[in-house]
């Protein structure tokens, strides 16, 4: 019997030391790390955004803000892929033998040039809707007949009364002013009997009927 009692009593004691080393034999897991920085442009030091940032072999990432400045978590050990549609891949490895929580850093990235392929494009939804709109073309007019139309009265009289004077001629007309101006200070100003646009001021203002006889009223 005391025996039967010794056996028992060495197989509780096993059992409870090997569930005690279970317990405390825990699996001691990685510290995390908080890796912040700003990405730049390499070539003028100006800040990139929306930069992707992605932790290589996994689904995690993050984006740059407007200021290219990004913050993340990550593992010692990670390696870091830059992503940018303007710059060249560039990848960033985190040392597996950092022990702070927060770590930092600035990754410079370098512009890439990239080449499109060339794009036609046609107001045809096909070839054959080319095709037919090609031979459906009217031909028969000549370079003669083209200029006619394009030297008709009504066509020019409709140019002539509602055509403005561009960019370019404005400002030509208002520094000639100008410099008319200053020439002549101190002096009578000179005649504007050669100066076409007074001219078809003048013509205007006439076919317009402003220097008509107004009658005077009884």
């Amino acid at each position: 019997m005391k025996t039967i009692v010794g056996f028992l009593l060495v197989i509780l004691t096993a059992f409870t030391g090997l569930k005690a080393q279970t317990v405390t034999a825990k699996p001691q897991t990685a510290a995390l790390i908080q890796f912040s920085g700003v990405v730049y442009d390499q070539d003028s030091l100006t800040p990139i955004p929306f930069v992707s940032i992605l932790i290589k072999g996994t689904n995690r990432g993050t984006i740059c803000g407007f200021s290219g400045f990004f913050s993340l978590i990550v593992n010692p050990g990670d390696e870091l892929e830059f992503h940018s549609v303007s710059h060249k891949l560039r990848t960033y490895k985190i040392a597996d033998t950092l022990n702070q929580k927060y770590y930092y850093a600035i990754q410079l990235l370098t512009k890439d040039t990239v080449q499109l392929d060339e794009v036609s494009v046609y107001p045809w939804p096909s070839k054959e809707d080319f095709k037919r709109a090609f031979l459906a073309l009217d031909l028969t007019d000549t370079d003669m007949d083209r200029a006619d139309k394009n030297l008709q009265k009504e066509a020019l009289t409709y140019l002539e009364r509602n055509q403005t004077a561009s960019a370019s001629e404005n400002y030509k007309y208002v520094m000639q002013a100008y410099y008319t101006k200053v020439y002549t200070t101190g002096q009578a100003p000179s005649m504007t009997l050669l100066n076409p646009v007074a001219w078809a001021q003048f013509i205007d203002a006439w076919r317009k009927g402003k220097f008509s006889n107004k009658k005077k009223k009884n």
